[in-house]
């Protein structure tokens, strides 16, 4: 069921950008683009040209900056003037495509669009087929389905409804998880349900929001189950929680075995910049690029990380810094709660040697300065210090 090709289609011009607090300037837009292109995702979402003449603008500008058979997608309603809108804003990208949006789940039908069943079908195959005749027949149109992922209690319908954009000439079928309520397997289970219905109709697609946190795990097992194109951003940027973050998507797949056509060595200076943009600062604890991901301070990982320094797998490491573009490299720092090796590690470093002994010592040294301070750090130019001392004395 895994396809033989996964495609990475970035949103953040789109949907990260639309959750800022304060939006990107069309230079910022730009650039923006150009770190995605040396990213080398397989698609760009630009934006949203109907909104506003400002995104309207922008959209054109990034479509002629696109490179040559880069995917370039802009984002509409199902609404033909909208629609026109949006291919007069893209259409000179070298591979545009046209998406459109329209809500499927029965809360969403019944609550918010307040027509029946019968009309979501006909909008539906209205918006699709004005937007086949304008773009002619060799130009992707992707529908997305809004709220698939909260449409368990009318599913026969929302695959129906997908088929109805698939006859009126969508060949990129969108699963979004709008909001994320439920876990993981009961949205999978949905998109291995559309895959069986759609087959080779159409490429299957993945867009999941991240409210519970499990937006990157639900897109990666999605490709299990015949998805083939993943939406991500970059950051994990997005309404309210945020989309699948792309870093951790493509990691996960890379560690996996599969081949993407990512620039990995680009992730971590990417997100760096792409913080210094937004103002939103990337977290310690954040898978791949968080400041504290390759820090040891526990006495058995501590023991385990210097025995595979050196190897391609670490005990405690996923991927080297390096793979993603990181200068940093794994450290041990000693706590209350490190032990032995991380001393003889951090004075070998230094190039100290010091007696089995000699550690025991320090070790116990070291151990009584930190809980009787409040539990702290005990740096490595204090226990090179204490190493000196101890030498001296001896």
């Amino acid at each position: 069921m895994k396809p033989k090709t996964i495609h990475i289609q970035d949103v953040t011009l789109r949907d990260g950008n639309q959750a800022l607090k304060r939006p990107w300037t069309i230079d910022e837009k730009i650039e923006v683009f150009d770190l995605l292109v040396e990213l080398n995702v397989d698609g760009i979402e630009v934006g949203f040209p109907s909104s506003n003449e400002t995104e309207f603008h922008t959209c054109q500008v990034l479509s002629k900056r696109a490179p040559k058979g880069k995917p370039i997608a802009a984002l509409s309603r199902a609404n033909q003037n909208e629609i026109a809108v949006t291919w007069e804003a893209i259409q000179k990208a070298d591979c545009p495509r046209m998406h459109i949006v329209y809500p499927v789940s029965d809360f969403s039908i019944k609550h918010v669009l307040k027509i029946s069943e019968k009309e979501v079908l006909q909008k539906i195959r209205n918006s699709i087929s004005f937007a086949r005749s304008i773009v002619g027949p060799g130009i992707e149109i992707q529908f997305s389905g809004e709220h698939f992922g909260d449409a368990i209690e009318n599913f026969a319908f929302t695959k129906e409804a997908f088929l109805t954009a698939i006859e009126a000439g969508a060949n990129i079928i969108n699963l979004p998880n709008t909001v994320e309520r439920y876990r993981p397997m009961v949205f999978v289970n949905m998109v291995k349900e559309i895959k069986d219905v759609v087959k080779d109709k159409a490429i299957i697609s993945i867009h999941t929001h991240n409210d519970l946190g499990m937006a990157t795990a639900t897109s990666v097992e999605s490709v299990y189950v015949g998805a083939e194109q993943i939406e991500v951003a970059l950051n994990g940027l997005g309404e309210r929680a945020g989309n699948t973050n792309l870093y951790e998507t493509a990691i996960a797949l890379h560690q996996n075995g599969e081949n993407l056509n990512i620039n990995f060595q680009r992730i971590y200076p990417t997100a760096k910049r792409i913080s210094e943009l937004t103002g939103i600062p990337i977290g310690e604890k954040t898978p791949i690029i968080g400041e504290d991901i390759f820090s040891h301070r526990s006495g058995i990982h501590q023991d385990g990380v210097t025995k595979t320094l050196h190897q391609s797998k670490g005990a405690y490491r996923t991927f080297s810094p390096e793979f993603v573009g990181r200068m940093d490299k794994e450290t041990i720092s000693f706590t209350n709660q490190s032990g032995h090796k991380a001393i003889e590690f951090l004075l070998h470093q230094r190039g100290i040697q010091v007696s089995k002994e000699g550690i025991h010592h320090l070790f116990s040294l070291a151990k009584s300065i930190s809980s009787r301070e409040n539990n702290r750090e005990i740096t490595e130019a204090e226990l090179v210090a204490l190493s000196q001392s101890l030498l001296t004395y001896q």
